[in-house]
């Protein structure tokens, strides 16, 4: 039937444009010909694509891939979309691979850091790179109406918490400066009905999670506040001397604290509770530290002993090196201490050790007549935990006081001088930022523990010291560009 209607059309086309198909057999008009061919070429592409046999189609050079994902037999598509997806998967498991080994080498260094720290035995050579500041770049915050007598840097490094003989306390923003809460102190004999202190503060403290803020002072009282609102919550009582030192345990809310009554207490103080006492020194505790151990150190003023405590093994070990009486203390890691005395000296420790690993005397220079020269009271240190960089600060009558800071030699065998940086007054208390970016002096008229002297040029205050460092290669690089 089809061959039929395809002559029948033929016929037509001849009958209408009036032209014979041929003479003769054979003698077909090549154009013609060459158009029947593809006719049937055509003819003969429908046929094959109706039959139910599929050839794959191989795309020609220059094909899209659209044409050709098109034109995919539905086997072939899903071989293909298997091959890939195989690849994807081979392609995210390399990458991961490389991520996992990325993050197993960082893993490991943290740990092996760790590792050291608790073993007292990690250093960071940071004194190498730091720059003495210019004074210009010096901030002084003032607030308190006395001589500012202790300090703490939140964690976070963005506030300060000072306090003074005022008996106040001041919740500082580090940035700018500004003054976010004030804990106003209290007059003698008010203690039943004021909130907050009212002799004057001697230390203080906070916890490693910055949630709780313990204050000291010669009332013999220990007062536990939220750190943010510096709203009160507990009064701790039983020392029977003035709280001359308090440091939480790190990691934890266990609070240790020292009193002239030379008595070592433990509190815990999400229970509000009272653990512990411990007993050693035979003069009034003038300074405590501690870190993550479940252990502190302490200096004992003219007892001239520094004592560690093993708080769960209820002992202690003893150190002698000071010839006066030693006013502060401070850890720089777990086995390795800075103190300072009224002698003038600054001496280096490790808790392996009875006596001192080293020992800089007339550390702050002697002031008085030539042939009655007094050396600077050392009032007041500080370290930046587990680095080469302590500092300490002098008091004395004449107005040339200063923090000296000091490089610690590799494990920790010697002190030496940096630079000094010139404050006038009494540099009652040092802190170095967790971030080691600056370093914090509360400075005062008068020394923190009593009135021998005064410095009526002096401003109390805190300063806030930035510590410069040398550029690195990338930053000269960044410079000259």
């Amino acid at each position: 039937m089809s061959s039929f209607f395809i002559k029948g059309s033929k016929k037509y086309q001849v009958a209408k444009t009036g032209v014979k198909t041929s003479k003769r057999k054979g003698d077909a008009d090549p154009a013609a010909k060459g158009k029947a061919k593809k006719q049937k070429a055509k003819y003969n592409e429908e046929i094959s694509s109706d039959s139910d046999t599929e050839s794959p189609i191989v795309p020609k050079k220059g094909q899209a891939k659209e044409d050709y994902d098109y034109d995919e037999t539905p086997q072939e598509k899903k071989l293909r979309l298997a091959k890939l997806y195989l690849n994807q998967l081979k392609d995210q498991e390399e990458e991961k691979i490389e991520n996992d080994s990325f993050e197993t080498d960082l893993i490991a260094g943290r740990l092996q850091e760790e590792l050291l720290e608790q073993k007292g035995k990690l250093q960071r050579f940071i004194a190498k790179d730091l720059l003495p500041p210019d004074a210009s770049d010096i901030r002084l915050l003032r607030g308190h109406k006395l001589p500012i007598t202790c300090l703490v840097i939140s964690p976070d490094d963005k506030f300060i918490f000072s306090s003074a003989k005022d008996c106040s306390v001041i919740k500082w923003n580090v940035e700018s400066g500004k003054k976010l809460h004030v804990i106003p102190g209290g007059r003698k004999g008010t203690e039943d009905r004021h909130v907050g202190h009212t002799a004057q503060v001697l230390c203080m403290s906070i916890s490693s999670d910055s949630k709780y803020l313990a204050t000291g002072d010669m009332n013999k009282l220990i007062m536990i506040w939220e750190a943010e609102t510096c709203k009160h919550l507990y009064k701790f009582t039983g020392h029977k001397g003035p709280v001359s030192g308090l440091s939480f345990r790190r990691g934890t809310h266990d609070l240790y604290s020292a009193s002239h009554d030379r008595s070592i207490k433990v509190w815990n103080v999400d229970e509000n509770a009272y653990v512990e006492t411990l007993f050693g020194h035979q003069d009034a505790i003038t300074g405590l530290d501690c870190l993550s151990r479940e252990r502190c150190v302490t200096a004992g003023g003219r007892d001239h002993s520094v004592r560690v405590w093993k708080i769960a093994e209820e002992s202690q070990l003893v150190f002698h090196g000071h010839e006066g009486s030693i006013d502060c203390i401070q850890l720089i890691n777990e086995e390795h201490m800075i103190t300072g005395a009224d002698d003038g000296s600054v001496c280096l420790w490790s808790v392996n050790k009875k006596k001192p690993l080293s020992t800089v005397k007339q550390a702050h220079g002697c002031h008085g007549d030539p042939g009655l020269k007094q050396p600077h009271w050392v009032a007041a240190v500080a370290a930046l935990q587990n680095s080469d960089v302590v500092a300490s600060g002098a008091s004395g009558c004449s107005s040339n006081s200063q923090v000296q800071v000091w490089k610690c030699s590799p494990n920790y065998r010697g002190l030496e001088p940096l630079f000094n940086i010139p404050l006038i007054g009494f540099v009652n208390s040092l802190k170095f930022s967790h971030s080691g970016h600056f370093l914090v002096a509360g400075v005062g008229q008068e020394h923190r523990l009593g009135r021998w002297w005064r410095q009526k040029e002096a401003r109390n205050g805190i300063c806030i010291i930035p510590l410069k460092r040398k550029p690195t290669n990338q930053d000269e690089a960044l410079t000259t560009e």
